[in-house]
């Protein structure tokens, strides 16, 4: 098994350099090596993280008559179980990406719907056929730019060249595109779906929504939890996991850290927050409490401030939720990855358990069907927010970032739960079913610990707000005038507009409303 963390891929009239360019461009998702093929109408590249089969995971990976091709960023969880289902197969490297590449060219691209985590696939072969897909959630990043000869992929926007930009959109999770074949046009094409962020759910019978949960539910809840943290620490490098200080974090690191221990070994884990500020001290007694090997960075103003652009240029977003979080992120990121090549996070706990206090305030979520609603449309947005800014944040250095909550089974098992269940009152407070579950694992004052946005419990929030207001008065004594947006994107605060700024300097053809998604306020 490889992760590849990178890749570029070109259909219809190539152009090599262009496509050279592109992949110099995300060398930093994949420094350890890199790969690429030209067919006549077609050409795929790679930048590789090595996890996994280090020395034989080399791609691009071809089938046994090199007719056909494929590249990978992410990692297939169930790849082990595809490998026994193709028994006849000859499989050359121990890559996760073959396993996927291998059912896709036995079964056709309705395979992918058996893949079970987080990817992007680019397949060529020499007769013109191909296939590109993302994975339902959009864990793993792919833009594309259709020009009138030519259909570009790449993992990031930075990735395209300048006067490609404004054709760059994201490509949506969840479907599959199949080029024209020679004759045509190679660069047309077709897209399919083929699986939904968040299937359809039949409530099992065994819930009585009408009653609360009792200890078997809580027992199935951590049982799930604890098979997905497994299942994402596969891995032949040290995994570490980044601690928040908050609920999500400290469940995957109370998890990985027993993991680690039957392994005769002690779990990384990384937090970073200002001196004293309350995620700092607070993932400090989750590392205590859990026995880890536990790293600090503790920022000054100063190393905010520095970090503050970058943020905005790596995660390729300027909504200010985005922005104060990545900022912390990326300096925590880049501790990380001098001791580990992959870290778990917390993301999607919020999402499938109810967590955000909008949705236990707001009365128009205040019914099972209308939070359910909710849930499934903030899964659905998620890789264009969070998830964007996890990814770029890590693989800015070269750091894989793994998300245990978001695994297809937890999520198809953890939506089947009552929403009733999810909403505050009657004693509960916000994520009650999840804080019950793991009461024996996770510290008792973490357990109950209230919701703090990441970048204010880090302490990030307020250095940063204070620059923006710097900012302001600064661009006011210049007499400077707000940017436009184009394509009916409105700069929302001054923070959104300073954060702009800094972002148009590198996407200035990126047209937002294609690309992007943002949070309701800023």
């Amino acid at each position: 098994m490889t992760l590849v963390c990178g890749i570029v891929a070109a259909y219809g009239d190539i152009d090599p350099e262009k496509c050279e360019r592109m992949l110099a461009r995300i060398n930093h998702r994949g420094p350890d090596d890199s790969g690429r093929i030209q067919l006549e109408t077609a050409w795929l590249g790679h930048q590789r993280l090595s996890i996994m089969d280090v020395t034989g995971g080399k791609q691009p990976i071809a089938d046994e008559t090199g007719s056909a091709y494929v590249v990978g960023n992410g990692e297939i969880y169930n790849h082990e179980a595809i490998r026994d289902q193709l028994s006849e197969v000859r499989f050359a490297t121990d890559s996760d990406t073959e396993s996927a590449f291998r059912l896709v060219l036995r079964d056709g691209s309705a395979a992918l719907h058996d893949l079970r985590g987080m990817y992007a696939l680019a397949m060529a072969h020499t007769d013109g056929h191909g296939v590109v897909a993302r994975d339902p959630i959009g864990i793993k990043p792919l833009y594309w730019a259709r020009l009138d000869d030519v259909t570009l992929f790449a993992s990031e926007l930075r990735a395209f060249d300048e006067e490609d930009q404004p054709m760059v959109e994201a490509f949506p999770p969840g479907y599959v595109w199949t080029p024209g074949l020679p004759g045509a046009n190679v660069a047309d094409g077709s897209m399919v779906r083929f699986a939904d962020a968040v299937p359809v759910h039949v409530r099992p019978a065994r819930y009585a929504p009408d009653k609360n949960w009792d200890e078997a539910t809580l027992s199935h809840v951590r049982m799930v939890l604890t098979d997905s943290v497994r299942r994402h620490m596969m891995s032949d490098v040290p995994v570490g996991v980044f601690l928040s200080g908050g609920l999500d974090s400290a469940i995957v690191a109370a998890v990985a850290a027993k993991v680690a221990q039957e392994k005769g070994e002690k779990l990384p884990t990384f937090a970073v927050g200002t001196e004293n500020s309350a995620d700092l001290l607070a993932a400090r007694a989750v590392a205590e409490y859990l026995g880890t090997e536990h790293h600090e960075i503790i920022p000054t103003a100063e190393d905010l401030e520095e970090a503050l652009d970058e943020a905005v240029t790596v995660i390729e977003h300027f909504d200010p939720a985005l922005v104060r979080s990545a900022v912390p992120n990326l300096l925590l990121a880049r501790e990380a990855v001098k001791h580990v090549k992959v870290v778990l996070t917390g993301e999607g706990a919020d999402e499938l358990f109810a967590g955000y206090s909008y949705v236990h305030e707001d009365p128009a979520f205040g019914t099972p069907d209308a939070l359910q609603a909710e849930l499934v449309r903030s899964i659905e947005t998620l890789h264009e927010l969070n998830l964007q800014r996890c990814d770029r944040t890590t693989m800015n250095y070269g750091l894989e970032a793994r998300v245990p909550f978001l695994d297809a089974t937890v999520m198809e098992e953890m939506l089947a739960v009552p929403a009733e269940w999810k909403l505050m009152g009657e004693g509960r407070t916000e994520k009650q079913l999840l804080r019950e579950a793991f009461q024996d694992m996770v510290l008792d004052d973490i357990l109950w610990r209230g919701k703090e946005q990441f970048g204010d419990g880090s302490g990030a929030g307020e250095v940063l707000a204070e620059l923006v207001e710097k900012e302001k008065a600064k661009e006011g004594a210049q007499g400077a005038e707000a940017p436009a947006v184009e394509n009916g994107w409105d700069l929302r605060s001054d923070e959104e507009i300073a954060y702009y700024r800094t972002w148009v300097r590198t996407f200035s053809g990126v047209r937002p409303n294609r690309t992007l998604g943002a949070f309701a306020t800023a």
